[in-house]
């Protein structure tokens, strides 16, 4: 039972090892995230520029079936503002009184629709790749935010000269094997940002990475805050305990 179990621990430590070796792909640089670390945060300002670029770059080919509207609120936006978002999107309900479904705007309440009907649609529209939903896709791949942000940014690059590439394949040095069917995605000045933040490919990649890490943890801010929150009352706890020790063992002798 012991070599059981060790033998599927060591099966879950090496399998990401394993699958990047087998795909024969480059591993990213690690960047500075502001959600890392014990005490990371996720910087709303971001999460909201991240949104933008998903809505009007990503949410053409890629769904984010497990976030609703409402989740939004996380990001800064109030309840107006939310239902504003959710009323730009259209959802099919039903079936009404007579049988029949009907589309109608989204509210808060209903989740980001998919792009497409159905998988074989979305299959028949991008050369038989199927998009890959982006709600957990930071917790999905290995190596996390700093791959997407790669993949992103700086991963597309002409392809060898011995590397052959069908028609609707594109060269990308951090995907598996190289080989990835989605187009360069961003481009400078694609997407307008209100502040001052620069509109390149750069900033828009960690943007919309970091609201994919969102995405996928939305509950990482307060879980951090628990632990922390454990950590102190755990040290309270055993500074408490000690004294009393030490006071029962000083009245025996």
């Amino acid at each position: 039972m012991k070599k059981l179990a060790l033998a599927i621990l060591c099966s879950l430590l090496i399998a990401p090892a394993a699958a990047y070796a087998a795909g024969d792909s480059t591993p990213p640089p690690h960047q500075d995230w502001h959600f890392d670390g014990h005490f990371g945060t996720f910087d709303k300002a971001a999460l909201q520029r991240g949104l933008k670029v998903y809505r009007n770059v990503c949410a053409a080919c890629h769904s984010l079936k497990r976030v609703a509207f409402r989740n939004l609120e996380a990001l800064g936006y109030d309840e107006s503002q939310v239902k504003a978002i959710a009323g730009e999107y259209t959802v099919m309900d039903g079936p009404d009184d007579e049988g029949e479904m009907f589309d109608r705007p989204a509210r808060p309440s209903d989740r980001f629709p998919s792009p497409y009907p159905n998988d074989n649609a979305a299959k028949a529209a991008n050369n038989g790749a199927l998009p890959p939903d982006l709600s957990l896709i930071v917790k999905a791949r290995g190596h996390g935010a700093d791959y997407i942000y790669a993949l992103l940014s700086k991963g597309y690059v002409e392809a060898p000269a011995d590397k052959k590439l069908l028609e609707g394949q594109y060269y990308n040095k951090y995907m598996a094997g190289h080989v990835i069917a989605m187009a360069p995605p961003l481009s400078d000045d694609i997407v307008a940002y209100e502040d001052e933040t620069p509109q390149t490919v750069s900033q828009y990649a960690k943007d919309v990475t970091e609201f994919l890490a969102w995405a996928a943890e939305p509950e990482m801010e307060e879980r951090k805050q628990t632990g922390i929150k454990v950590i102190l009352f755990l040290l309270v706890f055993t500074a408490i305990m000690y004294a009393i020790k030490k006071k029962i063992w000083a009245d025996v002798h």
